[in-house]
């Protein structure tokens, strides 16, 4: 597998198959987990097709499975930015890490994809997602 990302909060790998795989480490581990997995089941239900799908959960050992969007992005304009956040509004999610970071482009349809929703909250405020570190 190729690693992605290897921070005190995660890890994500990239599988031979294109799958993305993410194990939870670190501070709040369980509730970021737990926010991530219940906020992607919502979008997928709401059908948010820009976003990553769950393939596999596996909540004893904080990792999931998803689809893969894309690659990072390396320049993306502030209000092209902030509309793709916006659009994720529509859908009843404010991801609360509005980041460049967080978007992806899938190269299979030109579409910008919004990933990492740990901290995301649903706008029906039906979930508590843990705060980020300051």
């Amino acid at each position: 597998m190729h690693e992605v990302k290897d921070t005190a909060r995660a890890l994500v790998r990239i599988g031979y198959d294109g799958r993305v795989h993410k194990t939870f480490r670190g501070h709040q581990a369980k509730e970021r987990f737990d926010n991530e997995v219940l906020v992607l089941r919502h979008l997928e239900k709401a059908g948010c097709d820009f976003v990553p799908r769950l393939l596999e959960v596996d909540p004893e050992h904080l990792k999931f499975v998803t689809t893969n969007c894309g690659t990072r992005v390396d320049y993306l304009g502030t209000e092209r930015m902030k509309e793709i956040f916006k659009e994720l509004e529509s859908y009843g999610v404010r991801h609360d890490d509005a980041f460049m970071r967080n978007i992806t482009y899938r190269g299979t349809d030109g579409r910008f994809c919004v990933i990492d929703f740990e901290f995301a909250t649903l706008l029906d405020g039906s979930n508590h997602p843990p705060q980020p570190d300051t």
